[in-house]
């Protein structure tokens, strides 16, 4: 069960995101989870959490591609976080054909918390974890 809401917006294809194949290319999407993900975690309050000697940085991708996108085309791009661990973040996407609600694209992000003084992994704040499941009031 996801511990934060999902954040979603709208992509229009733009002619470079497509490759040689007529479709958007792979690496695309990797940008596009990288750039939704940060987009969230600032949206939610993350950077003013975590303050200013803390980072995240990306452990692993894991994508499934289902079916192409073309130029022009709407995709909903949509993240969430499915949980936390003492220094992890398993952050999941979704891309959805906003015109057949077909999905086109599943992927995960294993996320570490890190100190940028030491380089190594942080365990993450509370006020961090607060963003991501608020407690109700």
């Amino acid at each position: 069960m996801p511990i934060s809401s999902v954040y979603s917006k709208t992509i229009t294809i733009p002619p470079a995101a497509i490759d040689e194949n007529g479709h958007v290319n792979n690496v695309v999407y990797v940008q596009w989870m990288q750039d939704i993900a940060v987009e969230h975690y600032a949206a939610i309050g993350g950077v003013a959490a975590q303050g200013p000697d803390a980072t995240w940085v990306i452990r692993k991708h894991s994508i499934e591609y289902f079916l192409p996108a073309f130029e022009g085309e709407e995709v909903e791009a949509r993240t969430w976080v499915e949980d936390l661990r003492k220094v992890r973040s398993l952050r999941m996407y979704e891309f959805v054909r906003k015109s057949d609600g077909k999905v086109l694209v599943k992927g995960e992000t294993d996320w570490v918390f890190m100190d940028v003084k030491t380089g190594r992994p942080k365990a993450i704040p509370h006020e961090v974890e607060g963003i991501f499941n608020p407690k109700p009031v």
